[in-house]
């Protein structure tokens, strides 16, 4: 079978593990009919290659949520790979709304593999602030950077308005203060994707970032995200999901389920992934009471985890209808152009919304 995953160690280490120790004969995590070959692509491939295209060539494919949209007609929903039973047991086994993102038009379209939200960063030693007004006080006296790259800018905006940017009090209030945190910021770092900017700050550059998605695999400390006063932290929801093509669905379906149930397996999820950098979906290795005692890998993954659990446990849903990735990418351009050209933020709102309306 061929699978599709994107090119980073937390996309491809756990699954080329698995297959490296499918191929030698003899698998700790349980043997299968036949292994999974995958293939890489850039992460930037889950907004510009269409799902759909993808499932002309591939069997089993790791997605992001908000493509689902346009992707529906060519995957195989997971009713018809499980029972009833199983796919509860799934969901129940979940962190956060892993589940719920991929869930579409009343079927599930992706089983919950990774976890990721955005959180705040800092370099080891840096005691990071709770709320966004102590984050601007505290950007004043500490290098800072935003995480403006790609789409990256408007989801930020999305997680501080959690969601509902739609609301003007909400939207002028998230713009104005990106506007001035921008200002602090330093300016270089501030317009990477979030492996830009976490690259960046593990070689010695800025010491903190309140808003970047986590990355288990850095030397970092990572923490719940800033929150408004009398709110949970807000956060936009990443991670990515297993889904199946039906390219070929009546040669593989047996195969594959075997596959799809190893990979969400608890030993698989808990152990496997921290070994080799990955960042598990399985609400077991967000709550480890054992990997709290265990040392190396397990360790980092567990402190990881436990610093973020409240923040993901919050993470907003993005829209999934077809077109939201082009409205995601044009509305991130409108606000990295428009905080930089200082353009009023009760204007640069106007133009979002109209973005909105349009897609």
């Amino acid at each position: 079978m061929r699978g599709l995953t994107w090119d980073h160690p937390r996309g491809y280490a756990p699954l080329d593990e698995l297959t490296r120790l499918d191929l030698a004969g003899s698998n700790p995590y349980g043997d299968v009919p036949e292994p999974i070959v995958w293939d890489r692509q850039p992460l930037e491939g889950f907004e510009s290659e269409p799902i759909a295209k993808l499932c002309e060539t591939y069997d089993v494919l790791v997605i992001d949520h908000p493509g689902l949209g346009a992707a529906v007609d060519a995957l195989v929903p997971m009713e018809e790979l499980f029972e009833p039973d199983e796919l509860a047991g799934f969901r129940a086994g979940a962190v956060g709304r892993t589940w719920d993102s991929y869930h579409l038009e009343g079927r599930q379209w992706a089983l919950p593999l990774d976890a990721a939200t955005q959180v705040a960063v800092a370099r080891p030693g840096v005691e990071t602030p709770a709320t966004w007004l102590e984050t601007v006080e505290f950007a004043k006296g500490t290098r800072t950077a935003l995480c403006l790259g790609g789409p990256h800018a408007f989801l930020m905006f999305c997680a501080l308005c959690s969601g509902d940017f739609l609301d003007a009090e909400e939207g002028i209030r998230a713009l104005e203060l990106m506007a001035e945190l921008l200002g602090l910021a330093d300016r270089k770092v501030s317009p990477l994707n979030p492996i830009g900017v976490l690259d960046a700050m593990a070689a010695g550059g800025p010491e903190y970032c309140p808003l970047v998605y986590g990355y288990v695999t850095y030397p970092l400390t990572f923490s719940d995200a800033p929150s408004w006063p009398g709110r949970p932290p807000g956060s936009v929801l990443g991670g990515t999901g297993l889904a199946v093509s039906g390219r070929r669905i009546g040669a593989i379906r047996d195969t594959v389920r075997v596959q799809l149930r190893r990979l969400l397996s608890e030993p698989v999820q808990t152990r496997l992934f921290p070994a080799t950098g990955g960042q598990p979906a399985a609400r077991a290795a967000w709550e480890p009471p054992t990997a709290r005692e265990a040392g190396g890998d397990a360790h980092t993954s567990a402190a990881f985890c436990r610093g973020t659990r409240a923040t993901m446990e919050a993470a907003w849903i993005r829209p999934r209808f077809p077109g939201y990735i082009a409205l995601q990418e044009r509305s991130s351009a409108l606000i990295r152009e428009g905080l930089l050209a200082r353009v009023p933020a009760r204007d640069l709102l106007r133009d979002l919304h109209d973005e909105w309306r349009h897609a």
